[in-house]
C-alpha cells in the first residue's frame, strides 16, 4: 500500500499518459485481461511510462538517460520521499511535513535521471545537492536540468572523485543537509547483478539467454549503481561509519535496504557509531517489501 500523499494510487490512466507522452503509445495495448497496459519487461516501453509520468505529475521536460542506465519505479521512489518528509516533521503518521521553511537533501548517487531530487523538489520545495560518480549520469542530468530551469536552481551536481568515499569530498565545511537519501548498489558482483535482474525478468514470464544480454544489461544499469565489492552490506557498513564523521552536518542519514536479513548487521554497526536514534521505516508497493533504514546523531 502506498503512502496516503502518493499520487500514484490505483491503475495508471494510459489514455490520459499518452497525451502527456506520445512515444509511450507505441507501448500501450491491451493486456490478457482486456486493460491498457505495458509490457513491463521492456526498458524502453518503462522509460517512456516513467517519462509521461514525471510530465502528468510533476511538469518535468524531456526526461531523459543513456541506455544501459537504472529506470527508477517512480512509485516507489515517490513512496520514499513522503517518509523522508514525515520523519523531518517528526511524525509518522502521514501527517505532512511543512515545506514553509528551506529544507536542503543531500543524494548519494544521484544517477543520471536524478529521481529524488525530483521528486523532494516538487513535491516539497527542497534544495539538493546530489553526488554522482560516473560522468555520463552527471552529463545525462544536466541535460534534464537544462531542460528544467526551476529544478537546476535547486539541485547542485557534485563529482565524488573517490570511489571508495561515502560523504567525504562532498560535504564541505559548514554545510547543513536536513537529510540525506540513497539508494545502493545492491550486489557483490556483476554475475550477481545479472542473475537478479534475470530473476526479474522470469517474474516477468520473459526468457533468458545469451541472446538477451544485451537487454538484461540495459535493463539492469550500470556498474557503480548495480554493484560494489561487498555488496549492499559493505557499502552501508561504509556510509555508517562515515556518517560519525559528519553527525552535526546531517540531520537524517537513510538509505534504502534491500535486503531484511541485513538489518541486524546494520544495526550493530549503527550501536558501535553511537547514534542518538535509529529506525527502519517499511514500505509496501503491491508484493514488493523494502525498507528505509534511518539514523540520527543529533
Amino acid at each position: 500500500m502506498f503512502h496516503p500523499r502518493n499520487r500514484h494510487q490505483g491503475h495508471y490512466d494510459f489514455e490520459k499518459l499518452k497525451s502527456r507522452s506520445p512515444d509511450l503509445a507505441n507501448y500501450v495495448a491491451k493486456n490478457i485481461h482486456g486493460n491498457l497496459s505495458i509490457d513491463f519487461a521492456n526498458p524502453k516501453a518503462v522509460k517512456a511510462l516513467n517519462r509521461a509520468l514525471l510530465e502528468e505529475y510533476y511538469g518535468v521536460k524531456d526526461w531523459d538517460f543513456p541506455e544501459g542506465f537504472l529506470c527508477p519505479p517512480i512509485p516507489g521512489r515517490a513512496d520514499y520521499i513522503h517518509h523522508i518528509a514525515d520523519l523531518l516533521s517528526g511524525e509518522l503518521d502521514g501527517n505532512p511535513a511543512p515545506n514553509d521553511s528551506p529544507v536542503a537533501g543531500l543524494d548519494i548517487g544521484v544517477g543520471a535521471n536524478g529521481i529524488f531530487p525530483i521528486l523532494g523538489f516538487h513535491e516539497y520545495g527542497w534544495k539538493f545537492v546530489g553526488a554522482e560518480i560516473n560522468p555520463e549520469s552527471i552529463r545525462s542530468l544536466e541535460k534534464i536540468l537544462n531542460s528544467n530551469p526551476e529544478l537546476k536552481a535547486n539541485l547542485e551536481i557534485r563529482k565524488q572523485g573517490n570511489e571508495k568515499s561515502v560523504f567525504h569530498g562532498i560535504i564541505r565545511p559548514g554545510e547543513f543537509f536536513h537529510f540525506s537519501v540513497c539508494n545502493p548498489p545492491f550486489h557483490a558482483s556483476m554475475e550477481e547483478a545479472q542473475a537478479g535482474t534475470r530473476r526479474k525478468w522470469k517474474n516477468l514470464g520473459k526468457p533468458g539467454g545469451k541472446r538477451h544480454e544485451k537487454q538484461l544489461v540495459n535493463f539492469g544499469g550500470q556498474e557503480s549503481e548495480l554493484w560494489c565489492e561487498g555488496g549492499e552490506v559493505a557499502f552501508l557498513k561504509r556510509m555508517i561509519g562515515e556518517s560519525l564523521g559528519f553527525r552535526n552536518q546531517v540531520g537524517w542519514f537513510t538509505t534504502l535496504v534491500s535486503r531484511s536479513e541485513s538489518l541486524p548487521v546494520f544495526a550493530s554497526s549503527l550501536k558501535k557509531s553511537g547514534v542518538k536514534e535509529w529506525k527502519v521505516l517499511e514500505m509496501s508497493q503491491g508484493q514488493k517489501k523494502s525498507r528505509i533504514l534511518a539514523w540520527t546523531y543529533i
